[in-house]
């Protein structure tokens, strides 16, 4: 063996011999134990077991995740030239910061406060393969950003709650209660089931639902009984019977979006099973359409028809009549509402037409009426003035022409006349406590045919409804009325009407409603006149919000100066309710 031999095995022994060294020492190290790093104290719960494993697998997940994307991305460069390393001073060597770690929690941390280590020896010179794949990764780096940034984007929620939910100085010292004992997230109560939620309270339980037909929403009611009355014709002379009443009600609104319309409408049907025989038919149907147009302007128009047999308490007798004749009634209006400031100005047209049937007489044969038909046409001003949003005041004025078919009636008078009056009075709206108008004012129709008399006096009218507490609405009406005749040698005479209503809620499935009536008559050219008394109530108990049983009372009272007008009439209807 040369000397030269001799002298490389020496040197390589000598190597591994400052290794070995190298390597004792530095396992001799004193080193702080894992437990007491990590802080293991107390009672480990299993949610905090079970969020530290959630932790680990969404962090390996991620990993796993960039390797497979910087992987894909090496390899789409595996044809690239590798560029050669050229160093930036003498014996540097490339940083390999982007290099995954290999480190593990078992080793033990670096040495490098010990006094008795060694100086690291520096990491060998990487061969060129090596630096080609560092190259590749940092290239890969920047094309795995975006998908780390999704990556990263979609576990940011999973990873905050994880973060908020573990302790910051120490995730697993808890207890196995402590869990429990944190307070529970307001917005992670159990939710109680669609079934079993409560309902929205209704206002009225027990109201009609309604019918939708188009644009509209209909609510008819039928109800059907029986009544019985001690006078069934409310007549002088008339007779005790036991009748069978049917009625039907209906109202129907628009769901229009700016303008609005609104039909009522009732009919009722009378058949006597026993006693006084009596048939009768009388109904009723109103529409309103009210139209917004710009500049605070509004238009209304209203159309009714009525057919009801005449009154027995009319100011015409007929002697002899099997029955009282039928009185139809056709009426319109269109009035035009302006708004200027805090005045109001409204311009109303109305035409109204009265159809009179022939009477049927006992001893056969009939008696044409057609000398009572008339039409009445009507214009009224009106001009207010808005003292607070709650009252305004105001006046109108009215003139009119009443025009008979007949020129000229059977007894050789001409009965139309032209009409005049003026009102003052003042609207009221306090919402839902108070709402309404009443006026007061003259009245005067003077008739063409200069030995009849004018029809003149004071007016009253009133159309009120107040409620003094949630379920109870009090109602007051008041009109004033010209009658006209073909009695000889009589002019007509005037009506004043009035009624007092209340409405009571007693209870969710009970109504109760009452009305009080007073109707005063006053016979132009004498001192002929009529009073008119009435009571009524009604109790209607709801079985449910389709069917309800209803009864009535109601006692009517007439006391005439002149002969042969005085009658009293008491009835009592019990019956079935029904509604859709």
């Amino acid at each position: 063996m040369s000397g030269a031999e001799k002298k490389t095995r020496r040197s390589g022994k000598a190597a591994c011999a400052l290794l070995l060294a190298t390597s004792v020492f530095a396992l001799l190290r004193p080193a702080q134990a894992y437990a007491q790093v990590t802080e293991l104290r107390g009672e480990v719960s299993e949610s905090a077991i079970l969020e530290d494993q959630q932790g680990k697998t969404r962090q390996l997940s991620l990993a796993n995740a960039q390797d497979q994307t910087a992987q894909a991305g090496a390899t789409s460069q595996s044809t690239a030239p590798t560029p050669a390393y050229q160093p930036a001073s003498p014996g540097a060597v490339q940083d390999d910061d982007t290099a995954p770690a290999t480190g593990s929690i078992f080793d033990p941390p670096e040495a490098t406060d010990d006094p008795f280590a060694d100086t690291p020896v520096p990491p060998p010179r990487p061969s060129s393969a090596t630096q080609g794949a560092a190259n590749r990764d940092e290239a890969a780096e920047t094309r795995a950003a975006a998908t780390q940034a999704a990556a990263t984007t979609a576990t940011t929620d999973d990873e905050d709650t994880a973060e908020t939910d573990q302790d910051p100085i120490n995730s697993r010292a808890v207890t196995i209660d402590s869990a429990d004992r944190q307070p529970l997230d307001p917005g992670a109560e159990r939710v109680e089931a669609i079934e079993g939620r409560d309902r929205r309270v209704e206002d009225d339980p027990f109201a009609a639902t309604g019918i939708k037909l188009g644009s509209f929403v209909i609510r008819p009611t039928l109800e059907q009984g029986l009544r019985a009355s001690s006078n069934a014709d409310s007549s002088s002379e008339g007779k005790p019977a036991l009748l069978s009443e049917t009625t039907l009600r209906f109202n129907a609104i628009s769901d229009w979006r700016e303008n609005s319309a609104i039909v009522d409408g009732y009919g009722t049907f009378l058949k006597t099973i026993s006693g006084d025989e009596v048939e009768e038919a009388r109904g009723r149907v109103d529409g309103t359409l009210n139209v917004d147009f710009d500049n605070d302007l509004r238009a209304i128009a209203r159309l009714g028809y009525e057919a009801a047999p005449e009154s027995a308490s009319s100011p015409v007798v007929i002697e002899g009549t099997v029955e009282q004749p039928v009185r139809q009634t056709i009426d319109g209006s269109l009035a035009v509402e302006k708004d200027a400031g805090k005045m109001r100005f409204a311009l109303t047209g109305a035409v109204e037409h009265d159809i009179y049937g022939d009477a049927k007489l006992s001893t056969g044969g009939t008696l044409s009426q057609k000398d009572r038909d008339s039409t009445l046409y009507t214009a009224t001003l009106r001009t207010g003035y808005e003292i607070s949003p709650a009252i305004t005041p105001f006046t109108e004025v009215e003139i009119g022409r009443r025009i008979y078919d007949l020129r000229v009636d059977s007894n050789g008078f001409e009965r139309s006349s032209t009409r005049l009056g003026v009102r003052a009075g003042a609207e009221l709206d306090l919402g839902e406590k108070l709402a309404g108008e009443f006026s007061a004012g003259w009245l005067r129709e003077a008739i063409d045919d200069d030995r009849l008399s004018a029809i003149s006096g004071a007016t009253v009218n009133a159309d009120l409804r107040w409620s003094p507490q949630r379920g109870t609405t009090i109602g007051l009406t008041g009109q004033t009325i010209v009658e006209g005749t073909t009695t000889a040698n009589e002019s007509g005479t005037i009506l004043y009407s009035g009624r007092l209503t209340g409405e009571r809620e007693i209870r969710a499935n009970l109504t109760g409603n009452a009305a009080l009536g007073v109707d005063w008559r006053d016979y132009i050219g004498s001192d002929g006149h009529d009073l008119v008394l009435s009571a009524e109530a009604s109790l209607t108990w709801w079985l449910n919000r389709y069917a309800g049983l209803t009864t009535r009372a109601r006692t009517e009272k007439q006391i005439s100066n002149l002969e042969g007008r005085d009658y009293t009439a008491h009835s009592i209807f019990v019956g079935v309710t029904l509604q859709p």
